[in-house]
């Protein structure tokens, strides 16, 4: 009789899923895939959601591994020691190898007010709740997106594209991450489509209201509805766990994503921080981490030396509207560069994108161990043996939050 490997895989996203959908390359292997929802969300259209414009939910039969189980549930936590998971209906799932993919989803701001009087568009039920408001609100009402990563500018963009007067508060600069030529072709197109972009000192939110935005400055905004887009969390089950995390709560790892407590638990995603250098939270990351995770597990179970990530990365495209976009291209290791692309082409490449993905999980159900990352970052290696010297903050602008989750003010972003 064969004896199995059991395998739980935390968190259905972009990662997990890859992961899953990877491990069974192994007929010896039993997959479990943990989510609390039966469908999978594609977090790249959110944006769309919150207008309108797209569900952005795709059933897991058509990209999942007939051999995954998928158990709809919530991890509660995990019990490195006992080899086991309890679930949010009070289960437990036993296994042998754990794969940590819980993501990344919504954090209560600080801000005063925020949490009672502004809208997210992090998780599928926060952009629906969105649109429900947007739909009932006057076709003259202000709407206020404050955050100037490519959710908020996503979300800016397409409300504005509806017809919607719109205000982009950035609390600092306008795309963060963006070089500046590509910075000024999204504030062109913003500026084409009606979006008043408020930018610079001054511009970080103070306070939130049922009906306004008080800046640093001084300047109160007539808000009717208020979009927060200045941060996604990571979820604190690792820490609740007893696991060791970095500062903003990831799952802290070694280059193979093994954590550092327990050589049974890898993980994957935007809740990883491999080396205390965590990739950007993107689905261009997500991809290659999970196919990596489920990697060193299968090496492990074969006996053999798992390999370090060498993920490199290619850019960030920004949708803006539904017939323009701007893709920033970036060096490997995510330096953006004078160089982008724009407009009609730019989108119609985004959207390719975003369908293409979901194509790469569903042909990895199929054929496991078939998806391949071509970009390399080799400086990564080079820095790590440089030593902690020479390890700088990458780019992304993460703050703490008071419950030890993470603010980025970039969103996820295209492939």
């Amino acid at each position: 009789m064969t004896q199995h490997t059991k395998v739980v895989v935390i968190g259905g996203g972009y990662a997990g899923v890859m992961a899953a959908n990877r491990l069974t390359r192994r007929a010896d292997v039993q997959v479990t895939l943990v989510n609390p929802r039966r469908n999978f969300v594609e977090r790249l259209r959110l944006h769309q959601v919150a207008g309108g414009s797209a569900e952005a939910v795709v059933d897991y039969r058509d990209i999942l591994a007939d051999r995954v189980r998928l158990e709809v549930d919530a991890a509660t936590s995990i019990d490195a020691a006992g080899h086991r998971i309890t679930t949010w209906s009070g289960g437990t799932i036993d296994y042998d190898y754990l794969i940590y993919a819980a993501g990344s989803g919504s954090v209560e701001p600080e801000v005063p007010g925020a949490a009672e009087h502004a809208h997210s568009v992090a998780t599928l039920e926060d952009a629906q709740r969105l649109g429900r408001v947007i739909a009932a609100a006057p076709p003259t009402a202000s709407v206020t997106v404050v955050g100037a990563g490519a959710t908020g500018i996503e979300t800016a963009a397409e409300l504005a594209e509806a017809g919607r007067t719109v205000t982009l508060v950035c609390g600092g600069v306008l795309g963060p991450y963006l070089h500046p030529r590509g910075r000024r072709s999204i504030a062109r197109r913003l500026a084409r489509l009606g979006v008043t972009v408020l930018d610079g000192a001054g511009t970080k939110v103070t306070a939130v209201t049922p009906d306004a935005v008080r800046l640093g400055d001084g300047r109160e905004l007539v808000s009717t509805v208020t979009v927060w887009a200045a941060g996604f969390g990571v979820p604190d089950l690792a820490a609740r766990s007893g696991l060791s995390t970095d500062a903003l709560g990831r799952l802290r790892t070694d280059e193979t994503l093994t954590s550092v407590d327990d050589v049974h638990i890898v993980a994957a995603g935007d809740a990883a921080a491999p080396s205390d250098r965590p990739l950007r939270m993107s689905c261009q990351s997500a991809r290659p981490l999970g196919a990596h995770a489920a990697d060193t597990v299968l090496r492990r179970i074969a006996g053999e030396p798992p390999e370090p990530i060498n993920i490199g990365f290619f850019g960030q495209c920004i949708g803006l509207g539904r017939r323009a976009a701007t893709a920033q291209i970036a060096s490997r290791d995510d330096t953006a560069n004078r160089f982008y692309l724009g407009g009609r082409l730019a989108a119609t490449i985004k959207e390719y994108a975003i369908r293409s993905v979901l194509k790469e999980l569903a042909h990895e159900a199929r054929e496991p161990g078939s998806y391949r990352w071509p970009f390399k970052d080799d400086k990564r290696r080079q820095v790590l043996r440089a030593g902690p010297a020479r390890l700088r903050p990458r780019r992304s602008v993460r703050r703490p939050a008071v419950d030890g989750a993470v603010r980025s003010d970039r969103a996820v972003d295209v492939p």
